[in-house]
């Protein structure tokens, strides 16, 4: 910069100053700069860990938000983070449990599907009590399929066979139905993994906002039976869901026990393998036939 230059910026300096307006802070401006730049990576990761530190359900909950969260099933991740620690109570054979315990049942009679099939869960923990056993014969007639196979599960582990109609469906690829009419937008393609609860689809009808389309199982989108920008009618089926791993291996342990030969075609094809299921649900699945067998035969 020239003598002029620096003349011109102390009189403008002075001018400034003169005219009650302070002159522009320069260096402070820079350590302004780095300083956000510094910050601004803290806060994400800040705000990251605050969204998983509040959503894991491996955090322990007190007392206090343990009461809360059972009681407003208002925002669902936070009621399942309490029923998963109710049932962690349970598995560890800590009395204090049982005083959640009619939460439970009411929650498995609400109308959130997510939270049925997860009480279902819960109450499958604790095969000594009988409100369980019969808040779980109440959930044989749900209407989701998926609430009545969680239950059908958890009444195996209470010596009691009345759900085995329902375990060899935990085998068969699911049927995800259209909720209401009109035009279908895909999220997922065929062959993408699928978790419980994922948003597989959204159907739009007209200027509303769009309708969900979720699925209630972990798996893999197995083919999309309706295409992709078409308009579908309510109750049409839009697409086919695989079973994932965990519930194929949960319900042929659960047949092990109760199955009837009527469940051998479902056991037999695990036991043949089927692709993308490991090595240990086929043997499983080749056990699971030997017992079915042996009883038809007994």
């Amino acid at each position: 910069m020239t003598l002029l230059g620096k003349a011109t910026e102390r009189e403008s300096s002075w001018l400034s100053e003169r005219a009650g307006i302070p002159a522009a802070p320069k260096a402070r401006a820079g350590g302004l700069r780095n300083v956000a730049v510094a910050v601004i990576p803290m806060a994400a990761v800040l705000i990251t860990f605050l969204f998983w530190y509040s959503t894991w359900f491996g955090r322990p909950l007190p007392d206090r938000e343990m009461a809360r969260y059972i009681a407003d099933a208002s925002v669902p991740h936070r009621t399942q983070h309490a029923l998963a620690q109710v049932a962690a109570q349970i598995a560890r054979g800590d009395p204090s449990a049982r005083r959640w315990y009619p939460q439970v049942i009411r929650l498995a009679g609400g109308k959130e599907p997510q939270l049925r099939l997860m009480a279902a869960w819960v109450m499958g923990q604790d095969n000594t009590s009988q409100e369980f056993h019969k808040a779980l014969l109440a959930l044989m007639a749900d209407p989701e399929q998926m609430v009545r196979g969680n239950a059908a599960l958890a009444l195996v582990r209470f010596g009691d066979a009345s759900g085995e109609d329902q375990l060899k469906l935990l085998l068969r690829p699911y049927a995800l139905l259209a909720p209401q009419a009109g035009s279908l937008t895909f999220r997922l393609k065929e062959r993408d993994p699928v978790r419980s609860g994922s948003i597989v689809a959204r159907i739009r009808d007209g200027d509303a906002q769009p309708v969900e389309v979720r699925s209630p199982l972990a798996g893999q989108l197995g083919r999309c039976v309706a295409a992709d920008g078409s308009r579908v009618a309510a109750g049409a089926e839009i697409a086919v869901i695989e079973p994932g791993q965990e519930q194929v291996w949960e319900a042929l342990r659960a047949l092990y026990l109760v199955g009837r030969p009527e469940d051998l075609e479902d056991v037999d094809r695990y036991s043949s393998g089927v692709g993308g299921m490991p090595e240990r649900v086929r043997q499983q699945a080749a056990i699971t036939a030997e017992a079915i067998r042996k009883r038809q035969g007994q």
